[in-house]
């Protein structure tokens, strides 16, 4: 599910979570539908938009997640046509859990940005602060590490899309 658009590449990706919330859906599996997983235990909500991009697999077997800056907030379970700027190492409780960090291409006051480097750094710190603070009264540790620019962000996007090309024919061959 990638396009062309301006020469850069965008991906669509799902909306699991919307911008402002603090009730964390993701999608269940074996129905295809977003089910409520918690209610954030702390007092912080959701900066961006939140949710992954079909057709990837990572290491964690769920697919690549990503936040996706944008103006408003959109609904569970929507798609939007977006571009990945950069990549947020991150360790949830001693597992990798990268996040990508994208810009709504529809979105006329972020589509211009190409790299994570065209961001406020204040806007980095609050993503930042979020994936660091949102699990602590769960005493859950969260690790996040400097962002990385567009070009691996891209490449760690290509990575699961091959996981999951590789898990198909795996599970083809059963």
């Amino acid at each position: 599910m990638v396009s062309e658009v301006n020469n850069d590449l965008c991906y669509f990706q799902v909306i699991e979570i919307s911008k402002g919330s603090k009730v964390k859906y993701e999608l269940d599996k074996k129905t295809g539908l977003i089910k409520v997983d918690r209610v954030l235990y702390s007092s912080v909500v959701y900066p961006h938009n939140y949710g992954f991009i079909p057709r990837t697999l990572c290491e964690d077997n769920d697919p690549m997640d990503v936040l996706v800056i944008m103006q408003e907030p959109v609904l569970p379970g929507c798609f939007v046509r977006a571009r990945a700027i950069g990549l947020m190492p991150m360790i949830d409780q001693g597992e990798k859990d990268d996040k990508i960090i994208a810009v709504c291409e529809d979105d006329p006051e972020f589509r211009q940005c190409k790299d994570i480097t065209d961001l406020p750094p204040h806007r980095l710190a609050e993503i930042r602060r979020f994936f660091e603070d949102y699990k602590k009264n769960e005493n859950k540790e969260v690790a996040v590490n400097e962002f990385l620019p567009s070009g691996v962000a891209c490449e760690a996007i290509q990575h699961s899309m091959d996981l999951y090309a590789s898990y198909i024919v795996e599970s083809l061959r059963r």
